[in-house]
């Protein structure tokens, strides 16, 4: 075999591996049992439930801040229904509303829909961790691609989530979310 022959293989085998411990280890590796026996544990209907604050970072493909941004979302439930409605700020100058639509059933599966979601996203709570899985159609300003997104919401023990998404094309991280959200504390 050439130098070039070998230099193509030990490339691949690179590749591979990196998927392989990407799909075993990383990010997308975790699993909603795996945070069962956190605490304190996560209710979707007590913890995004009233006005709340978010404020957080997105992050590209290089792993630099790529922008900045707030939010105001208010939240309601009628039994295992709910509406959440978002109003982000980018340090742009953008803003982006969203309303998302959860129901939620006994065995903590979690369904979702939102105008920019492709059919609908699933999800589970579980001890002290929400994941949720969809599709998004970015507005055509930026491409009108598809990304598939992982959620991950953890709860602190002060109440305050914390928020990881992971935004993947063709299962490349193209572009990652971190964020906290808190409730709106009333004077």
């Amino acid at each position: 075999m050439t130098g070039l022959t070998w230099f193509g293989l030990g490339a691949a085998l690179a590749l591979l591996l990196t998927a392989l411990r990407e799909r075993l280890a990383g990010f997308v590796a975790q699993r909603p049992a795996d945070y069962a026996e956190g605490q304190p544990q996560f209710d979707l209907r007590r913890h995004l439930d009233g006005d709340l604050i978010c404020e957080g970072v997105i992050y590209g493909p290089t792993g630099r801040v790529v922008s900045r941004f707030t939010g105001d979302f208010q939240a309601s439930w009628e039994g295992s229904c709910g509406v959440m409605h978002e109003h982000f700020r980018y340090d742009s100058g953008r803003t982006q509303d969203r309303a998302w639509h959860m129901s939620l059933g006994n065995d903590g599966r979690i369904r979702a829909e939102a105008a920019d979601v492709v059919g609908a996203g699933q999800g589970r709570q579980a001890g002290s961790a929400v994941q949720l899985r969809y599709r998004l159609r970015l507005p055509q300003e930026a491409g009108g691609h598809v990304l598939d997104v992982t959620d991950w919401m953890y709860l602190a023990p002060n109440g305050t989530i914390v928020n990881r998404s992971q935004f993947r094309k063709f299962g490349i991280k193209v572009a990652e979310l971190v964020a906290t959200m808190r409730k709106v504390e009333t004077t």
